[in-house]
C-alpha cells in the first residue's frame, strides 16, 4: 500500500516554492500534476520512438505503432470495454463530445428532434449540442438541478419524448462536485430508445469507470486530468453506434481506399483517427492510468480531507458552499463556494501569495453560474497527493484572506 508521501515523491513539481511558501496545489479540476513516469514515457517515446503509426515497416514506425496500440488495450482495461475498437484516441473531452455531436448527429439527429443535456454541464458539452441543433434545425433541453445541486433524475422521464435522440450528461460536475445518478438516468434513458453519452472529465479521475456495467453508449475523458500528459483524449463508444456513425474529419489514416470517383473509410476506431496522431504522449496514457489505479485500490487521506473541508466550509457563516448531496460518499473533495462581500478574483490573487493555487471565476459553466444565481466561485479541488497539513493550511490561510477582504 503506498503512502501519501511516497506518491508525492513522483511529482517533483509538490516540492515547488511559490512567494517563499511552499506549493499547495488545490487546482487538480482543471489539470493534474504529472508524475515522473509519465514524463519519462513520453521522452522514451520522444528520443526512441518517434515515427508515424501504422504506415511504415521501418523499426521505429513499428515500436511507436505498437506502444500507440497497447495504450489503446490499457484504456480499454480501465473502462472496461468490450473491445479495443470501442476505443478512440481524440485531443481530450472536449474533441471527445464534438466527435460524437458531428457524426452521431450526422447519423442519427434530423429537424425536430431533441438533445437533452443537463444544468450543470461544461460548455464543452454544452455548445457541441448547441451546434448539433443549429445544423440540424433540432432543439436542445435542459435537466434541471435541485437546489443542492443533485440532477432531478426523476424529471428525465417527462423530458424524453419520441423525439429525443441523446442524452449528454456529465458523471460529476466540474463546479459542483456531485456524483450525479447515471446508471439510473441511462436506465431511462434506454427505457425509451434513447442513447447516452457520459462527459466522465471528472469521473474517471476519482474511481474505477465500467462502461459495461454503466451500460453507457458513449464515455469521454481527458489524460491531463487524470496525472496523464495534454492533448490526449478517450472517447469510448459502442461498436455498433460508432460503425454507424459517419468519420469527423477527413485525410490520411482513416481510408480503405481513395479515388475521385468515392473514398471508402478504415474500419473503427481508425475511421475517427485522421491525420498524424499524438505519436509521443498517447503511450504516456500508460503509465497514468497505473497510477490512477494504484491511487483507487489506497485512496490516501481523501475521505477524511473531504470530510474536513466540507465540514469547515460548510459551517462557516461566511462563505456558501455549492453542491451539498444528501451524503459526503456522493461528493468528491471538490468545492465551490463564495464569500459574502468578497470577490472570488481577490481571494484567490491572495491565496496565490499563500502559496495556494485555486481556480476562480465561471469554470466553464456559465449557464450553471446564472442557474445559481452568481458571476463565479472559488473552487478548490484535491487529488490523491494532497495531504490533511496542506487542507489545513488551506482552510486557515482562506480564514485569514476572508478577513483581509471583509
Amino acid at each position: 500500500m503506498m503512502n501519501v508521501n511516497q506518491l508525492r515523491e513522483q511529482f517533483p513539481v509538490l516540492e515547488s516554492k511559490v512567494y517563499g511558501k511552499d506549493l499547495v496545489y488545490l487546482d487538480n479540476a482543471a489539470t493534474s500534476q504529472r508524475p515522473l513516469s509519465v514524463v519519462k514515457a513520453i521522452e522514451d517515446s520522444s528520443l526512441k520512438a518517434n515515427a508515424n503509426l501504422h504506415r511504415a515497416v521501418h523499426h521505429l514506425a513499428v515500436e511507436a505503432t505498437d506502444a500507440y496500440e497497447s495504450a489503446r488495450i490499457r484504456v480499454q482495461k480501465f473502462l472496461n470495454a468490450a473491445h479495443p475498437e470501442e476505443i478512440v484516441f481524440t485531443s481530450g473531452t472536449t474533441q471527445s463530445i464534438n466527435l460524437v455531436a458531428f457524426s452521431f448527429g450526422e447519423a442519427f439527429v434530423k429537424e425536430g428532434d431533441e438533445i437533452i443535456v443537463t444544468a450543470a454541464e461544461h460548455h464543452s458539452n454544452i455548445v457541441p449540442w448547441q451546434m448539433l441543433c443549429e445544423r440540424k434545425k433540432a432543439t436542445l433541453k435542459v435537466l434541471d438541478i435541485d437546489e443542492n445541486g443533485r440532477l432531478q433524475a426523476e424529471h428525465l422521464q417527462k423530458l424524453i419524448s419520441h423525439s429525443t435522440r441523446i442524452v449528454a450528461i456529465c458523471q460529476i460536475s466540474n463546479v459542483l462536485g456531485v456524483i450525479n445518478p447515471i446508471k439510473e438516468i441511462i436506465e431511462i434513458s434506454h427505457e425509451n430508445g434513447v442513447p447516452v453519452l457520459v462527459d466522465g472529465a471528472q469521473g474517471a479521475v476519482h474511481g474505477k469507470v465500467d462502461v459495461q456495467e454503466l451500460d453507457c453508449d458513449f464515455y469521454a475523458f481527458s489524460a491531463h486530468k487524470l496525472f496523464g500528459p495534454s492533448g490526449v483524449g478517450v472517447l469510448y463508444g459502442k461498436r455498433l453506434l460508432l460503425e454507424a456513425m459517419p468519420p469527423y474529419m477527413g485525410g490520411g489514416e482513416m481510408i480503405d481506399h481513395v479515388n475521385f470517383a468515392g473514398t471508402t473509410y478504415a474500419p473503427v476506431p481508425r475511421k475517427f483517427e485522421a491525420g498524424t496522431q499524438n505519436i509521443n504522449s498517447v503511450p504516456a496514457i500508460v503509465p497514468a492510468l497505473d497510477l490512477a489505479d494504484e491511487c483507487f485500490e489506497s485512496p490516501q487521506e481523501q475521505d477524511k480531507i473531504k470530510e474536513y473541508v466540507y465540514n469547515s466550509l460548510d459551517n462557516d457563516p461566511r462563505i456558501t458552499l455549492y453542491g451539498r448531496p444528501d451524503s459526503l460518499e456522493d461528493k468528491i473533495p471538490l468545492f465551490s463556494f463564495k464569500v459574502d462581500g468578497a470577490h472570488h478574483e481577490d481571494l484567490a490573487l491572495i491565496m496565490d501569495k499563500m502559496g495556494i493555487a485555486l481556480r476562480s471565476g465561471q469554470m466553464c459553466a456559465e449557464p450553471l453560474m446564472d442557474r445559481l444565481g452568481v458571476t463565479g466561485l472559488l473552487r478548490a479541488s484535491f487529488a490523491p497527493y494532497n495531504t490533511m497539513e496542506e487542507a489545513k493550511y488551506f482552510i486557515e490561510s482562506l480564514d485569514r484572506a476572508i478577513d483581509m477582504l471583509v
